[in-house]
């Protein structure tokens, strides 16, 4: 009878340390993730307001040092100085001067990568919408908080109608 009741013992010390190991497993992860959205928001909200200024920086401190754009039909461009190109494209070459961003879902634990999949609207000087799409941005987690690590989009417009 006292080696049942040790046995029984043991089995519910392990169950209960399962379900501590669960249940604290589950709090971590959804406190990260949930700051990792909060960053990207915020990233996003402030985005195209280097277009809206001109202002280069803003656009390149929303990527990480190590990052690489890849746009559609084109290669990619990585590091701050292939951000500051594509910003310099888009700026003179292509007239954007706002747009934004709906995020529709982040994926991930929230620990080191994320990645943000959601719609985009790009607009000229007269705020006039000129394209549109979808994409998929693997943001990382640096010191100086979230940043694009590897961003790719696409258009919703055929190639003709550009």
């Amino acid at each position: 009878m006292r080696q049942h009741s040790i046995i029984t013992g043991i089995q519910v010390l392990v169950i209960a340390l399962l379900c501590y190991s669960c249940n604290n497993a589950q709090s971590i992860s959804p406190s990260g993730l949930e700051e990792a959205k909060k960053a990207i928001a915020e990233s996003n909200n402030i985005y195209f307001k280097a277009f809206q200024t001109g202002d280069s920086s803003i656009f390149v401190n929303r990527y990480a040092e190590d990052c690489c754009i890849m746009p559609p039909g084109a290669p990619a461009v990585c590091g701050h100085e292939g951000a500051l190109n594509f910003f310099k494209i888009g700026y003179y070459k292509i007239g954007l001067r706002n747009g934004k961003f709906i995020t529709k879902q982040v994926y991930g634990d929230g620990e080191t990568y994320v990645t943000e999949e959601g719609l985009w609207e790009s607009y000229d000087a007269n705020n006039q919408l000129f394209d549109d799409g979808k994409f998929l941005v693997l943001w990382k987690k640096t010191p100086q908080g979230w940043k694009m690590f590897r961003d790719s989009f696409s258009s919703n417009r055929s190639a003709g109608l550009k």
